[in-house]
């Protein structure tokens, strides 16, 4: 197993990084860096024989974490930004429908299941609103205020394409 990234590299880390326990001074769940965030490698290792792990640190929040290999790009790799991530709440800028028959009136509260970055048009997400999952663009959901975050969303769903 030989590791993709080497020592000084510069990479993009692909998903959201959370603590899973391993660092210091923060509570399981908490929040360490956002998706996107550029870091350099400084240490390459390995986890239970079969997964290699390296330690990069992130400038901007003066952070060493330790981040999978795939969830990692080189820095020149493709990489589309997006306004939401997995797991953050919204809400609906405009009627979303299926068929003509409405799914989700403005204002709906939802929550971003997925992101959808190369897809024809832009990015989309996979956006769960009371009763459905529906694959919306962007362009349709705005922020949820930090007030508002608070509370869950209606789990029952079915999948449907709105764009």
């Amino acid at each position: 197993m030989l590791p993709r990234f080497e020592y000084g590299q510069t990479v993009r880390v692909t998903r959201n990084v959370r603590n899973d326990g391993t660092f210091p001074g923060k509570d399981v769940g908490d929040f360490l860096i956002r998706r996107g965030s550029m870091g350099i490698v400084r240490d390459v290792g390995s986890y239970l024989q079969d997964q290699l792990i390296y330690s990069v640190y992130f400038l901007q929040e003066d952070m060493i974490v330790g981040c999978r290999e795939e969830e990692l790009l080189g820095e020149d790799e493709h990489w589309v930004e997006s306004k939401f991530e997995v797991r953050e709440k919204v809400r609906c800028a405009v009627t979303l429908a299926v068929g003509g028959e409405i799914r989700a009136e403005p204002g709906t509260k939802g929550e971003i299941m997925r992101v959808l970055r190369d897809l024809p048009g832009g990015v989309q997400y996979h956006l769960h609103v009371p009763g459905w999952v529906l694959q919306v663009p962007e362009s349709a959901l705005e922020s949820l205020p930090l007030e508002e975050q608070a509370g869950e969303i209606d789990t029952e769903e079915d999948e449907e394409d709105v764009s």
